[in-house]
């Protein structure tokens, strides 16, 4: 198995390094869709992501919440899915990144681990914000931050060695 670790992307055959590509860039589509949705939702800030999870505010009992509570079915939901797609994802991606040549040692490592934490940080995060205290949303933004970036280094090295690099 030691050899396993000498392969490297921009060394792989036209057609492998074609797939991986392929698989980079739909799911780098796919996640940047997600990103989207997200500023759209939360407007990228502690208030937006309380809002989304907790409801909207209201002055006085004639007012109707622009955003109501998330129910915990739709949490449900959301954790579910989001848990098992992401860890797919972040397989997928570390499983690629681990074959470049460009980062390596600590680093590598890091970038590897980094997101399996902030999958269940951001996540949990959500329930924590709805059921026990807004300020939770800090602990979900710098997860999802940490998480997105992650992302999108190992695509960006990922497209470069495979497209660049000789």
């Amino acid at each position: 198995m030691e050899n396993i670790s000498k392969i490297k992307l921009h060394q792989l055959p036209k057609g492998i390094k074609l797939l991986l590509m392929l698989t980079v860039l739909n799911l780098t589509a796919g996640v940047g869709v997600g990103l989207y949705y997200v500023a759209n939702t939360t407007h990228l800030s502690p208030e937006g992501t309380t809002e989304q999870f907790r409801g909207s505010a209201v002055d006085n009992n004639f007012d109707i919440p622009e955003k109501f509570p998330k129910p915990i079915s739709e949490l449900l939901t959301t954790t579910h899915n989001h848990i098992i797609s992401m860890t797919f994802i972040f397989f997928i991606m570390g499983g690629i990144f681990y074959f470049n040549s460009i980062i390596t040692g600590f680093w590598k490592t890091f970038f590897i681990a980094e997101p399996f934490f902030s999958i269940l940080a951001t996540f949990g995060g959500i329930w924590l914000i709805r059921f026990i205290h807004p300020s939770f949303a800090y602990l979900v933004m710098v997860s999802g931050v940490l998480m997105y970036l992650s992302f999108f280094l190992m695509a960006g090295t990922i497209i470069y060695e495979l497209s660049i690099k000789k």
